[in-house]
């Protein structure tokens, strides 16, 4: 049980995570894969408010000098995070520091849903959409939440 405690403080601390109530972390693959992990986020404001998001997070073995890469396995219609699950945060990028960990990065994740910023796209036409006409990007976001097309893209229900 040592070695899985240290395990766990040893990739950024998770047993210290002070997470957001509606945050939560698994480890699909149990404890003999401890580098890989999933955390869930429910937004519970904002346009996202209500949605379930799971994003899967790989940690590097050189941990904290490498940020962790990070996908959204939950399609969904965002200006910061692409159809096919990548996600646009400066800390994940050119903005990483050893001194950030997990928390950090989840705190961000949650941060994009309750303030998504049209400014840093991934998605552009989501990032039109909210930055000219925030009403049908409200309407758009809660199409694709409950399971329907926006423009040609299908989004499956995460609500």
């Amino acid at each position: 049980m040592d070695f899985f405690i240290s395990y766990i403080l040893h990739i950024a601390d998770i047993s210290e995570l002070n997470l957001p109530k509606s945050c939560a972390i698994t480890f699909p693959n149990g404890k003999d894969d401890l580098m890989y992990f999933e955390v869930s986020i429910r937004p519970d404001e904002g346009y996202y408010s209500g949605g379930n998001f799971l994003f899967s997070f790989q940690v590097s073995p050189i941990y904290p000098h490498e940020a962790p890469k990070v996908k959204c396995k939950t399609k969904v219609y965002h200006p910061n995070i692409d159809l096919e699950g990548n996600v646009c945060l400066n800390i994940l990028r050119e903005d990483w520091k050893p001194v950030l960990n997990i928390n950090t990065i989840i705190y961000g994740l949650y941060h994009l849903f309750t303030e998504p910023n049209s400014e840093d796209p991934l998605n552009h036409d989501a990032a039109a959409v909210l930055r000219d006409n925030p009403k049908l990007f409200e309407s758009n976001v809660r199409r694709a939440m409950t399971g329907g097309y926006v423009g040609q893209n299908f989004f499956p229900r995460c609500i």
